[in-house]
């Protein structure tokens, strides 16, 4: 299916305008009003719920390997969430991580 350049064109403006009210409800609607407590609980875990769903499909489905499950990113994920656990420290569990990633790579090829 091949789009016309002017229908390119309004769905590109569509999805700015889009993405322009969604951060406007947030920033220019609420501004520096106080925002309910309930409010503030569930946006905590905004971030707890996008990144597994970023990450797992990675993990379990890697385009580098044609959606073969890998031992090599699944033994990193594993041992990235047992170095989180151990030691609660973002900066040391991206390391560790990324350490464990590159040591099974070249260990298992």
């Amino acid at each position: 299916m091949s789009y016309s350049a002017l229908q390119i064109w309004v769905i590109i403006l569509g999805l700015g305008l889009g993405t322009y009210l969604l951060r406007f409800s947030f920033l220019g609607i609420i501004g520096n009003r106080p925002l309910p407590e309930w409010v503030l609980r569930h946006l905590r875990y905004t971030a707890v719920a996008v990144m597994p769903g970023l990450i797992t499909p990675l993990i379990l489905f890697p385009q580098a390997t044609g959606g073969a499950m890998d031992p090599v990113r699944l033994g990193a994920a594993l041992a990235t969430i047992a170095i989180s656990l151990w030691t609660r420290n973002v900066t040391l569990t991206i390391f560790g991580g990324a350490a464990v990633l590159f040591a099974l790579h070249f260990g298992l090829g």
